[in-house]
């Protein structure tokens, strides 16, 4: 793709998400199942938001779930950036509007203590670099009409981010089975989600994995200080104004956020 072809998709994601009117699918703009393409167009918003005083502040990794990926017909997760205007306080709740068709889903956050710079990254390399993990609900959303997504479309769409919530409580990773922790979520105080962490490309561990080593062979590599959203531990929920969410990760703890009612856009 040329330039002002990236240029073109991305401006399409970024008028979606300032008007609140979701737009087309933007595999119509795009070479078919071109994933590289669909990067450059993430990798110019992101750099976009950089330029007007974003600040990243971590990864969020996508399409862990094998039922997920074959879904969309692909073998790998995907990942996206994570601002700091994206993070919403534990027990906050989220302004109505501020989303155009939120879903939630809970996963394990890994904050790191050191960079993650090689392309052959191991799980030793992240236990060592890893300062402490907690429980996190990721807010998911697209600018994609009706959720009509394929790869490159979430790929280009910033990964479907919306918005994250971490836990209060860190807890050192020594000791901690993260592969088998238990997590249940509620809406409402009713189950609407549930899995374990070998849901999660056979446990976080591997995910964060995956993701050092693909950003290292990208020269963009994980540093100290990063949030890593390591994906999703069971199915992601709807979330409608009035919902309130709470997860709930053996070892971990709990963390939840709310949905204002519509009017309240404060």
């Amino acid at each position: 793709m040329t330039a002002p072809e990236v240029i073109k998709v991305a401006d399409t994601l970024v008028e979606a998400g300032r008007t609140g009117t979701a737009c087309p699918p933007v595999r119509a703009l795009l070479p078919e199942g071109d994933i590289a393409a669909a990067y450059a167009v993430q990798r110019a918003n992101v750099e976009r938001g950089v330029a007007a005083g974003r600040r990243i502040v971590g990864r969020k990794i996508g399409l862990t779930s094998p039922a997920v990926q074959a879904q969309l017909g692909v073998d790998q997760p995907d990942f996206g950036a994570l601002f700091a205007d994206m993070a919403v306080p534990e027990g906050g709740e989220v302004a109505a509007g501020r989303l155009l068709q939120p879903k939630v889903e809970a996963e394990v956050a890994l904050v790191l203590g050191a960079d993650l710079p090689h392309s052959e990254c191991t799980v030793a390399d992240v236990l060592r670099a890893t300062d402490f993990a907690l429980p996190a609900l990721e807010i998911v959303d697209s600018r994609i009409a009706e959720w009509d997504i394929t790869i490159v479309d979430t790929v280009a769409d910033n990964a479907s981010s919306g918005l994250f919530v971490l836990g209060g409580t860190p807890v050192p990773l020594m000791g901690l089975d993260l592969r088998g922790v238990r997590m249940t979520m509620t809406r409402g105080g009713e189950l609407v989600s549930e899995g374990t962490g070998a849901d999660c490309l056979g446990g976080p561990l591997n995910a964060a994995v995956w993701l050092a080593a693909t950003l290292a062979g990208m020269g963009d590599p994980l540093r100290a200080g990063d949030v890593v959203l390591t994906g999703a531990l069971g199915p992601m929920a709807v979330a409608v104004p009035g919902d309130r969410f709470e997860a709930r990760i053996s070892q971990l703890g709990r963390v939840a956020v709310g949905f204002a009612m519509e009017g309240d856009r404060s």
